[in-house]
């Protein structure tokens, strides 16, 4: 079964609002034409410092599945949106085991390029101090680790016609960059920055286009 392929570059707010074809398998690959910080769809906006992400010529944005703000950066992740329609054989009625079969597929991928002794997160949402305001400081369902730290982050939206499954893999990590756009004092924004080195696991070696190769090899034919 093909997987059709859509390579899109916009601003992060159109690229979250666009219409989403659920009849069928598809990939997205995103890039974002500005900086921007993409908060999750339940998240407060009161959790971005306004004055500092103008200041920084940083876009904000919402998607419309769950967790905390990532920050989105020309070049610097692979952004990929996989869609499957309910009923198709790799549908999973279950919320959290939906994630399982597309985050081995980022294990495989990851391997294929040298990052190896990856794995998939299979139980609950490890939640931590910061994983409200930082997607990745947390860990859900299906999202992959490696050199002790979250490497392929994963957010679904679901709908009676399909899933969306929202993945996003830094190609480089400053743990400094995100608190510097949050609402919060001096001391918070240290203590998260501090954190943050232990964030990200060991980030594949690669070029954005040889990621996106990568995944598009592993994906399941059938």
């Amino acid at each position: 079964m093909a997987w059709p392929t859509v390579r899109l570059r916009a601003r992060a707010a159109d690229l979250h609002g666009r219409a989403i074809a659920w009849s069928d398998r598809s990939v997205t690959f995103c890039e974002v034409a500005r900086p921007a910080l993409v908060l999750g769809s339940t998240q407060p906006a009161a959790d971005v410092d306004d004055g500092a992400v103008v200041a920084a010529g940083v876009d904000v944005a919402r998607r419309r599945s769950g967790g905390g703000a990532v920050l989105v950066e020309p070049r610097r992740m692979v952004w990929a949106d996989v869609v499957v329609p309910a009923g198709d054989p790799l549908w999973q009625p279950d919320v959290g085991r939906a994630f399982w079969w597309l985050g081995e597929v980022w294990v495989a991928a990851l391997a294929s390029l040298g990052v190896a002794g990856a794995s998939v997160h299979r139980g609950p949402l490890v939640p931590s101090r910061w994983s409200p305001m930082v997607c990745f400081a947390g860990l859900g369902p299906g999202e992959v680790c490696a050199g002790g730290g979250k490497v392929v982050g994963i957010a679904q939206r679901r709908v009676r016609e399909g899933a969306l499954f929202q993945c996003a893999v830094p190609l480089a990590w400053d743990p400094a960059a995100i608190p510097t756009l949050l609402a919060l004092d001096a001391g918070a924004r240290a203590a998260l920055a501090a954190d943050g080195l232990g964030f990200i696991g060991r980030t594949p070696r690669c070029t954005a286009a040889e990621l996106e190769e990568a995944l598009l090899s592993h994906l399941p034919a059938t």
